[in-house]
C-alpha cells in the first residue's frame, strides 16, 4: 500500500508522518517513509541526523545507478521504519516531480520498492504545480493534513482537486482529512459537510506534538522516558489501524474557491458577532 501525505506548509505533515509511520511498523507493517521536501528533514525524527538525499547520492555517483546501494540512500530509523529522502533542486531550478519521479526509478533499481508493506511519502506544502503532485502517482490512498483554520483547508481544497485529477488515470482514493493539534472542529465539520470527505482523525491542541518535533523525537519514542504521553500514540494507532483495514476511499470533488471562501469567511464573520453580543451581555448584566 503506498500513502501519500499532504496539507498546508507547517501544518505538521512530517510530525504527523513519522507517527503514523511508527503506528503502522507497531501493527506488524514493514514501512518506508519518503520525505518528498528539498528540506529533506521528513524523516529527521526517526533517524536522529539529516540523511543523505537521493539526489546527493546520485549527483556523487554521476548518475550512474549501477553504482549505488540499498545502504546508500535507505536508512534505519526509530521503530524499525525505513527512511529515505528524495532531496530537492536548488531554489528557483528544477521540478520537485522530477525528483521524486528518480527516487521511484533508483529504489525500482535497487529491488526495494515493492519490498515494503507500506510505503508513505510525506510531500511538501501545497498543490501549487504538477510537479507537488507527483507522489500521487504511485499512490493508492491520500491522506490530508489540516487543522481548524481558513487556509489550511484552502489548502486541503486544492490537494482535493489534484486527487480529482489524478484519480480519472490510476486508482487513487482520498483516504480522509487528519486534523492535527486542533481544538474546535468546526470549520473543519463546515468543509466536510460542503465537500463530504472522511475524517479519519482529529488530534487535540496538545503541545507535546509541537515539542517532539523540537526534540527531534516521535511521541513513541517520548514516551519510554514519559509514559503520561502514552494516550497520544493511541491517536496515531487509530490511524494506523484505519488504513490497515484498507478503506474504500472516495474520489472527491473540492470547492470552487470564491464558494468555499464565502462558506468558511461567513462561519468566521458569525463566531465573531456571537462573541460580540455575549461581551455585550456579560457588560450589561454586570452593570
Amino acid at each position: 500500500m503506498k500513502i501519500a501525505v499532504y496539507g498546508k506548509g507547517g501544518i505538521g505533515k512530517s510530525t504527523t508522518s513519522c507517527n503514523i509511520s511508527i503506528a503502522l511498523a507497531r501493527r506488524g507493517e514493514k514501512v518506508l517513509q519518503i520525505g518528498c521536501d528539498p528540506k529533506h528533514d521528513s524523516t529527521f525524527t526517526l533517524t536522529g541526523f539529516l540523511i543523505p538525499t537521493i539526489i546527493d547520492t546520485l549527483q556523487s555517483k554521476d548518475y550512474h545507478y549501477e553504482d549505488i546501494w540499498s545502504e546508500d540512500v535507505i536508512h534505519k530509523g526509530y521503530g524499525g521504519v525505513d527512511c529515505v529522502e528524495a532531496g530537492g533542486p536548488p531554489a528557483g531550478a528544477g521540478c520537485g516531480g522530477y525528483v521524486v519521479g528518480e527516487t521511484v526509478k533508483l529504489l525500482k533499481e535497487l529491488n526495494a520498492f515493492y519490498e515494503y508493506d507500506i510505503i508513505l511519502f510525506d510531500v511538501l506544502g501545497d498543490v501549487v504545480c504538477g510537479g507537488f503532485a507527483a507522489p500521487l502517482n504511485y499512490a493508492d490512498y491520500c491522506i490530508i493534513i489540516t487543522d481548524n483554520g481558513f487556509d489550511a483547508l484552502f489548502a486541503a481544497n486544492r490537494i482535493t482537486s489534484s486527487i480529482r485529477e489524478k484519480a480519472r488515470t490510476h486508482p487513487l482514493r482520498l483516504a480522509g482529512l487528519v486534523g492535527n493539534r486542533t481544538s474546535k472542529r468546526d470549520l473543519i465539520n463546515k468543509y466536510v459537510e460542503a465537500c463530504p470527505m472522511p475524517v479519519i482523525e482529529v488530534l487535540p491542541l496538545i503541545e507535546d506534538i509541537r515539542v517532539s518535533r523540537v526534540k527531534g523525537k516521535t511521541l513513541f519514542e517520548m514516551v519510554g522516558s514519559e509514559p503520561s504521553l502514552n494516550y497520544v500514540c493511541e491517536y496515531y494507532l487509530d490511524i494506523a489501524d484505519q488504513i490497515l483495514s484498507q478503506p474504500e476511499g472516495i474520489v472527491p470533488k473540492e470547492i470552487p474557491d470564491r464558494e468555499l471562501f464565502s462558506l468558511l469567511s461567513d462561519l468566521y464573520l458569525n463566531q465573531g458577532r456571537h462573541q460580540h453580543n455575549k461581551e455585550n451581555l456579560l457588560g450589561f448584566t454586570t452593570i
